[in-house]
């Protein structure tokens, strides 16, 4: 299972990565939004196997705990990925209205357009 998870991590790593270094800003929204799974993938391999662990209440000291911390950092990098791609997105939106491309590499080859 661990292997499976790696595996998965890596080639989600490596494709966020290629979308990433693309010059259209699409690729560059997607390639944040895969990133952000992939590290969210890698907080929950780290916790382990769940199964024979208890919930992290205090009852009977024999029982093994699971730990509630990697669920918590995953929860919150949910939140932050998700904020942090609605900005992408609105930017995205307001660079194609503004310059009418969503092309890197044409946008800084372009002069500032002008108010009308």
């Amino acid at each position: 299972m661990f292997l499976v998870s790696a595996l998965l991590v890596g080639i989600l790593f490596a494709v966020s990565t290629y979308l990433i270094l693309q010059g259209s800003f699409v690729r560059i929204l997607f390639g944040f939004i895969l990133i952000a799974n992939a590290a969210n993938l890698v907080l929950l391999s780290m916790t382990g196997d769940p199964r024979g662990r208890s919930a992290p209440v205090v009852l009977d000291e024999a029982v093994p705990m699971a730990d509630p911390l990697p669920q918590a950092l995953i929860l919150t990098a949910i939140v932050i990925g998700f904020a942090v791609s609605a900005y992408l997105v609105f930017l995205l939106y307001r660079i194609f209205l503004d310059w009418k491309t969503d092309d890197a590499l044409a946008l800084f080859a372009k002069k500032k357009p002008t108010d009308v």
